[in-house]
């Protein structure tokens, strides 16, 4: 099948794009590491989602993590759609740090898109879940980093399942169409990883909504509530405990917020729906991919 060339003008978009990412870039770094009492990863975290999705993560740190000066960042952080959303940068993050070096290695060494794509899927989960997950979350698991290891393993491949639905399709279906954006040199490119990004965030989203919500995740923290050191399960719950949950056992004996933020609130069956879902939409994302662009490139 013959593919469209690229716009002629792609260039000069793409060129504006990466100008207000640095933008972007810059505002997130000054805001995140001299204003925001977040967490350091999540600093980071920040720092690498804008830089692969410009303005519009910039937006987003704005309207769900960055402190407002009325109000304490521990508060404006406790609705469940903003803890998602730090969920769901910490997994990108390192997901989409590996899935880039991956893409920038494989297509160097001029390897098919089909081996492209099994690379970037096992270098983004390795580098999700052994550094930016178990390494940055041991502390949850009492400093252990197997322990946490071993707590991250199934968030963390749920997560991802659902950010490649998103990158693969978007990847090949672009790539197919312009051989310029199968190279690291190309700005185009990175105009490509940029976009799958976003749609591997927008896709992931929701997985990483009902994580959080079961308690399989954990969602944005701040140093004031849980220390430089990292994050504290019991203090994560409260921040997203319900209203009119009370701290400690009431007279009816009740599980107090700490307790209940301790263990994840889900079943075994729905840990296996889940998967699921999220094979089913890894399976959709690689259907679109094969219908709308090629593998053997």
């Amino acid at each position: 099948m013959t593919m469209p060339p690229p716009s002629p003008w792609l260039d000069s978009v793409l060129v504006a794009w990466f100008v207000l990412t640095a933008l972007s870039v810059a505002y997130v770094a000054w805001d995140a590491f001299t204003r925001n009492p977040e967490l350091k990863v999540m600093k980071w975290g920040w720092l690498l989602v804008t830089l692969y999705g410009g303005p519009i993560m910039a937006a987003a740190y704005v309207l769900s993590c960055q402190e407002p000066l009325n109000q304490r960042h521990e508060d404006f952080v406790r609705p469940l759609w903003k803890q998602a959303f730090g969920s769901s940068i910490h997994c990108l993050a390192g997901d989409a740090t590996g899935v880039i070096a991956a893409a920038a290695i494989t297509t160097a060494l001029g390897l098919p898109m089909w081996q492209d794509v099994m690379a970037e899927y096992v270098f983004g989960f390795a580098f999700g879940l052994l550094i930016f997950q178990a390494l940055f979350m041991r502390d949850m698991a009492g400093g252990s980093y197997w322990g946490a290891l071993r707590m991250s393993f199934i968030p963390e491949w749920l997560s991802m399942n659902a950010v490649m639905a998103g990158m693969i399709p978007t990847m090949v279906m672009l790539m197919s169409r312009d051989m310029a954006a199968m190279h690291a040199s190309s700005l185009r490119f990175w105009g490509v990883m940029s976009l799958a990004t976003l749609v591997g965030f927008a896709i992931a989203y929701p997985v990483n909504l009902w994580l959080v919500g079961v308690r399989l995740k954990h969602g944005m923290g701040t140093v004031r509530a849980l220390g430089h050191g990292g994050h504290d399960m019991a203090a994560e719950g409260a921040l997203t405990a319900m209203p009119g949950m009370t701290h400690g056992v009431g007279h009816s004996g009740a599980k107090t917020v700490e307790s209940m933020a301790m263990e994840p609130e889900v079943t075994g069956a729905q840990i296996v729906a889940m998967t699921v879902l999220t094979l089913l939409m890894l399976a959709g994302g690689i259907i679109l991919a094969t219908l709308f662009g090629r593998w053997t490139m």
